[in-house]
């Protein structure tokens, strides 16, 4: 229970079950943080060094040891969670069950929509003859990169808004099967902001995912398909946390008095990450045929009074936007390639890559219940 944030942070994004189960030195099971559980504490502002004990729920769904599958599942759909661990009568952690486990399926069918219509003027002149989502991060176009997370993630339909050299994106991609999708291009004619493609799609029944084709991230799609889920979000946003040194004295003040002064204060603003989960509703709500950006679809679903929430991307996260972060890039996808940890948007490291020693625990007393889980003492 005394194990760092940060490093129960690793434990859940390295582990597939997205979990991590905090017990004593007995291995009684003591709470859980699920990846929303971290995502929420980001959120609060929690700090690295805060204990697991501080932020584990300590009411949670169990099952006892030697119960069968039959009966994991149906305590799942009882209690709508996607893990049961197992204890024996003492409380002592066995196992840890992961729904996927008992159904045996892969990732649900989803649709995505990749806004790559942009003139990309701040990356000319390398996008004078490319359009900046055709533009080479290694040996791949920025939007292969995107094309294939999301066919990892369960993607197979993926539309594609294009303007601005859309011929040269249907001429490479063509209608996806190259790439184990089907693609489905959206040509706008003018303009239409960064949402208003969303109404050249038809209507669905199920979450869309939305995000611009300028982004190279790691960013666990399922981990954000069930934060929406969960939160019973209409719209979802993506945020990355951005932190700035100022490299001043900063005074508060109260008109000419002085309140407050903080020497260089660093400060922590969430910024939109370009990437969405919209329902069916928020899909509706965009109007047909005209400027429209994601900005104005966010802020109409809350003054309607609707649940717009926000998920912070722990994983790496790069807005490719200018000549410095695309040859950021460049760098980063040679550490993927290594199996190297990537440093994150904002120049820290991310963790996904933790390293085990040869005992099987991690660094900082987190240990494996099965493959893919992990608990924290």
């Amino acid at each position: 229970p005394e194990t760092p944030f940060r490093t129960v942070i690793e434990t859940v994004e390295r582990g597939a079950k997205q979990i991590a189960l905090v017990v004593d030195a007995d291995r009684r099971l003591l709470g859980t943080v699920t990846d929303g559980d971290v995502r929420r504490a980001v959120l609060r502002g929690i700090q690295p060094e805060t204990p697991a004990r501080a932020i584990m729920a300590q009411t949670f769904t169990a099952g006892r040891a030697g119960m069968s599958a039959q009966e994991v599942l149906a305590l799942m759909r009882e209690k709508s969670v996607r893990h049961v661990p197992l204890v024996d009568d003492e409380g002592v952690l066995v196992d840890l069950v992961w729904i996927t486990d008992l159904l045996q399926q892969d990732m649900p069918d989803f649709q995505a929509l990749i806004m790559a219509g942009g003139f990309g003027r701040r990356l000319r002149p390398l996008t004078e003859e490319l359009p900046k989502p055709l533009l080479p991060v290694g040996d791949k176009p920025i939007m292969e990169l995107i094309i294939e997370q999301l066919r990892n993630a369960g993607a197979q339909q993926v539309h594609v808004s294009t303007h601005y050299k859309g011929d040269k994106i249907v001429n490479h991609f063509g209608d996806g099967s190259k790439f184990g999708v089907h693609i489905n291009y959206l040509n706008e004619e003018h303009p239409l902001g960064t949402a208003g493609a969303l109404s050249l799609l038809p209507p669905t029944d199920r979450p869309l995912l939305v995000m611009n084709g300028d982004i190279l991230t790691q960013v666990d799609f399922r981990a954000m398909a069930a934060f929406h889920e969960d939160h019973n979000a209409v719209l979802t946003v993506g945020v990355k946390e951005y932190v700035v040194q100022v490299p001043y004295g900063v005074l508060e003040t109260e008109d000419i008095h002085v309140r407050k002064l903080a020497e260089k204060p660093t400060l922590r603003f969430f910024i939109n990450a370009g990437i969405y989960l919209l329902s069916p509703e928020a899909h509706r709500a965009v109007p047909a045929g005209r400027f429209y950006n994601m900005t104005d679809l966010i802020e109409d679903l809350i003054a309607a009074g609707k649940t717009v929430v926000s998920f912070p991307i722990q994983e790496y996260w790069l807005d490719i936007g200018k000549h410095v972060d695309y040859q950021q890039a460049q760098i980063d996808i040679q550490n993927w390639r290594k199996d190297k940890p990537a440093p994150n948007g904002n120049g820290t490291t991310n963790g996904s890559h933790a390293s085990w020693n040869g005992n099987g625990r991690q660094n900082g007393s987190l240990s494996p219940v099965q493959a893919a889980s992990s608990a924290a003492t």
